[in-house]
């Protein structure tokens, strides 16, 4: 199973992909744990570019296009071996993230990030986990972590708040694979949330050859 963890900057979706790894790990789940964009050293170049130096270092097509880049090499290198192998895949972010950060900044985009990810990429998650989380405190977590990966955080309070608005259209748009987690409570509460949810799911999938939840808001 394909799982990817989404949600704004400061979001604890990061946190919470490798605790849901571990417990997983600890049911005797295979799990392979890894990210976007990297989780391979071609696409890990390809993040050190994206994540970091000026807000205006790219336009928005460059953006979309080396994110597509690295998100190819980690489907060859990583995603698509595990799941062949039978294992199942965590992913802090896929390409929900390219359509909320790039189209949200230029929703006219929106269909070229479809259309590459349709030619390219040609895979959607069986289930994506949305922590859903204030803004404000979101943007706050992120700014006060020590990091070089800014780049997305200086764009402010306003462009997060446009960009939870997105994820939560997401949800809405793909109910069959989005489960909405409210991320505002402590680390162990989410935790549970999210690990009971992909629990269940991935028991629906062993039994119906790969039913996931509809989407649940808590």
């Amino acid at each position: 199973m394909f799982i990817t963890i989404e949600g704004t900057d400061g979001s604890g979706k990061s946190t919470q992909a490798h605790l849901l790894s571990e417990r997983l790990r600890q049911d005797g789940h295979d799990v392979v744990q890894t990210r976007e964009p990297g989780g391979t050293t071609g696409a890990e170049l390809i993040r050190s570019l994206v994540t970091q130096g000026d807000v205006d270092r790219w336009s928005a097509e460059t953006e979309i296009l080396l994110f597509t880049a690295a998100r190819r090499d980690h489907l060859e290198r990583v995603i698509d071996p595990a799941l062949a192998r039978g294992q199942t895949v965590i992913c802090d972010r896929f390409v929900d993230s390219t359509r909320i950060y790039q189209g949200c900044k230029h929703p006219d985009l929106r269909q070229l990030v479809d259309s590459l990810h349709e030619l390219m990429i040609q895979r959607e998650p069986d289930l994506t986990i949305l922590v859903d989380v204030d803004p404000a405190a979101g943007l706050h977590r992120a700014l006060t972590r020590e990091s070089q990966e800014t780049r997305f955080e200086t764009l402010g309070e306003a462009a997060q708040t446009t960009m939870r608005s997105g994820f939560l259209a997401l949800a809405s748009e793909f109910p069959n694979r989005f489960i909405t987690i409210n991320g505002t409570r402590n680390i162990n509460a989410v935790c549970d949330d999210v690990y009971s949810s992909v629990s269940h799911a991935l028991a629906m999938r062993h039994i119906s050859c790969g039913h996931s939840k509809p989407n649940v808001k808590r």
